[in-house]
């Protein structure tokens, strides 16, 4: 069933953040530009992008311990998305989001600045990893995924 999302910030040099959010089905990804880990910066920039999405792929948000999530309760009634947490030191219970994030560190390198990338370079990057097929989906892109998934609920 399509729309459970798992959700990190990739942290880059000089405080700069990028949001990404990994469909746990389909393995679909989005980038979200972030100027801060505020959590009021992240929550707003997290709910403008998600809420862009269908309502049938907005159910579920996992996220990790991270302070930035700590608005959920007013991103949860924005939106009409349940936020749930990893346990902490438990990275492996958002495992889509941390390959994901390892498959990103190819355009972001440890030690990049990510705050020079605008929102529609992001969406770019974003797009060219959806169009990537994976083992793990039967070497379907996770664009393809998604839309088979969508389809099958509709």
């Amino acid at each position: 069933m399509p729309g459970h999302w798992e959700g990190d910030l990739i942290f880059g040099t000089t405080h700069s953040f990028i949001a990404t959010l990994v469909e746990r089905q389909s393995r679909f990804t989005m980038l979200v530009k972030v100027a801060s880990k505020n959590t009021k910066v992240v929550t707003a920039a997290i709910r403008k992008q998600i809420l862009q999405l269908p309502a049938e792929l907005r159910k579920s948000l996992t996220w990790d311990q991270g302070s930035e999530m700590s608005g959920h309760r007013e991103f949860s009634v924005a939106t009409g998305i349940d936020v749930y947490f990893c346990d902490p030191r438990s990275p492996w219970q958002r495992g889509t989001n941390e390959n994901t994030n390892g498959l990103l560190r190819q355009y972001f390198p440890h030690g990049t600045d990510v705050s020079g990338y605008s929102q529609a370079e992001l969406n770019r990057i974003a797009r060219q990893l959806n169009g990537r097929p994976r083992k793990t989906l039967d070497y379907q892109t996770p664009a393809e995924a998604l839309k088979a998934a969508v389809a099958l609920t509709g």
